[in-house]
This record gives C-alpha cells, structure tokens and sequence, in this order.
C-alpha cells in the first residue's frame, strides 16, 4: 500500500520513527521524509540508514510554514511531533498546548492543502480522563483532528491511541536497567501503579492497522496487557540476575495509579475488532437541538443492563485488562531490542571481567 509513495513522519527521530521508518523501509514505498527539529538526532540518523529515500526535513510543528514545505507531493502523515514528559508538560504547560495542540492543527492544515490523502496522529493513554497537562493537551489535539475530519475533504484523519511503550525514550524500563547496571536503588514510585506493556512493533502494527481500516475522525486502540511497576521491577531483576534493592519514592506529581485507554462512554459505542477496538467519530453538526433535546439512548440502555445484571459499565484500563505476572513480562521484555542488547552488553562486561 506504500508502493512508490511518498511519506511523511514528524517527530521522526523519536523511539516511534526509528521503529515505523524500520519497517517502511522493508517496503517498495517512494520517499519517506523525516521532520523534526534536531538536526544532530537527524545527522546520527542518515549516517546510520545512508538510504537514499529517506529525505531530511528541518523544522517544528510550531511554524506552519516549515510544515507546509514538508509537506510539498507527500502521500500519507504519520503525525509523531509531540511533548510527552509528564513532568514539563506539567511545568510549562503552554510548551505542551504550543506543540501538541497548536502544532497538531498546523499539520492538519497543511495535510488538506496540499491535498494528502490520509493523516495519522498518535496519542496516548494519558489523554483519557487526564489529570496532567500533557494528558489534557493530547486529550484536546484528539478533539481537534476529530472535530478536523467533519471537513478535511479527501484527507482522511484518523487517531492511535496506545498506552506505555516499553524502553520508548524517557520510560522507565531504560532507568531501571541503568540502575541495575549501575548497583543503584531501583527507584519506584508505588508497586501497585499499573501500566499497559506494549513494544515499539505493537505501537507500529496499531499505527498500520489504524492506516487501513480508518474511517476520518476514527480512533484506534490496540488491546494490550498490563502489569505492575513492582512486577516490572522484579522482572528485570530477574533478568539481569541483579540483587538490586527497591525503593518506593511515592507517586510524582501529576501521576496516576492506572492508565485508561477508553472511556466509559467510548466503550458503549466502540467496535471489537478482535485485537483492537474502534471509536467511531461524532459526527453530529452544530445543532443544538441535538444535544440538548436528543440524547444518546444506546448508551443510557447500555448502562441500564449493566446494572439490571448486577455490573456497572466500565472503562477499559490497566488495571481491569490482563495482568502479567513476573515470569510473563519476562518473555514480553525479551522480545524488546533495548533489553536484549543491554543484556548482551551486560555478558560482555561479565566475560571481559572474569579474563
């Protein structure tokens, strides 16, 4: 489906375009053009590819008219460019509205006129119920690319939303494993938290199966499972053989004990795909007869049988999904290229000490 077309990632050194250029380039596709603002991560990154379909562009999310110059002849986006630390997002909120919602608008303006014929925009977990500002501004830059997708024309806009991607840049798998090496207290925040465990290829997979089956307006979630903080930090352990001890250091500020990747009212509406679910887009106009006089009466009948059967209708989260226990993230860790390598680095220091 990408043969001879030209696309387009922003955000693309990040853990995602290293993973999604991966598997494009395993493809006949035309061009793939990187954007992003970090011209040292770019240089690291045509040094290490010298493809010569990979093309370079230097810009932000930000300036519209560096978008609009990337996006010159491009087939398919596949919108990366984001804020995702907590903790500066919640510091300098404005920094995430600026990027995340203002830069998304951007790309989405540039996308129709230039006549592209199909945007993906990644999300997060955090946009459900959020609590932090970079929940609240990824839960806005859905709205906009869905409240987009009523008029984008030809332009297809679809929405990922997908929960913790295992060893991503700045997730906690890469900290802990440098804490194991390191012989440093394995620092975590509460045993109980739960997070979804899902890999770069399982982020990869959800982003093409979003390309195509998506409906403008349309969100995708891959099913996933979950497990513990202390669980995760007992797997490593195990893995790296470490005798490392733990040390709970409280939930940071703007953290929360569960991750959700749907809502309540998401889950009454959504389609089961199988492995993943869709939410199909509102598509209601601005009339305002229609929500103030009409309501939605699947949903209220849907909540009225959950609870004749003695249930309530429920969210879809880490902490209801399936639960791994330590010897199952085991597995799941060892199909992740960060830990394999720094397990093998670890074997390395291990034979050059004993000679």
């Amino acid at each position: 489906m990408f043969a001879d077309k030209t696309l387009l990632i922003t955000g693309g050194t990040g853990s995602f375009g290293h993973a999604v250029l991966e598997r494009f380039l395993k493809t006949n596709v035309g061009e793939i053009r990187i954007f992003s603002r970090d011209e040292k991560k770019q240089d690291d990154m045509r040094k290490a590819l010298r493809d010569d379909r990979v093309r370079f562009y230097i810009g932000d999310v930000r300036d519209l008219n560096s978008v609009r110059e990337s996006m010159i002849g491009v087939d398919y986006v596949f919108h990366a460019a984001a804020l995702k630390q907590v903790p500066s997002c919640e510091f300098y909120p404005m920094e995430a509205v600026k990027t995340n919602i203002l830069g998304t608008e951007n790309v989405l303006t540039a996308a129709v006129a230039s006549g592209v014929r199909k945007v993906i925009c990644l999300s997060t977990d955090k946009a459900v119920y959020p609590i932090n500002a970079m929940g609240m501004s990824k839960a806005l830059m859905e709205k906009v690319v869905v409240a987009r997708s009523r008029a984008s024309g030809e332009t297809t806009l679809v929405i990922t939303r997908y929960g913790n991607v295992m060893a991503s840049r700045g997730s906690v798998i890469p900290l802990f494993i440098e804490q194991i090496k390191s012989g440093a207290a394995i620092t975590v925040t509460d045993p109980n938290m739960t997070r979804f465990m899902m890999s770069l290829d399982d982020a990869v997979d959800l982003v093409l199966f979003a390309f195509e089956h998506g409906r403008s307006g349309d969100i995708f979630v891959q099913k996933a499972p979950a497990a513990t903080v202390g669980t995760l930090a007992a797997a490593l352990k195990e893995l790296f053989d470490a005798a490392n001890s733990v040390e709970v250091i409280g939930v940071r500020h703007g953290e929360k004990l569960y991750e959700t990747l749907l809502t309540r009212e998401e889950m009454a509406r959504a389609e089961d795909l199988g492995d993943y679910f869709r939410i199909p887009a509102d598509n209601r106009d601005l009339n305002y007869e229609k929500y103030f006089s009409q309501g939605n009466v699947a949903l209220a009948a849907a909540a009225e049988e959950a609870a004749g059967n003695g249930a309530f209708m429920r969210d879809y989260n880490s902490h209801n999904t399936r639960r791994l226990n330590v010897d199952e993230l085991k597995e799941l860790l060892l199909s992740v290229d960060y830990v394999r390598r720094a397990l093998g680095e670890q074997d390395r220091d291990r034979w050059s000490g004993s000679s």
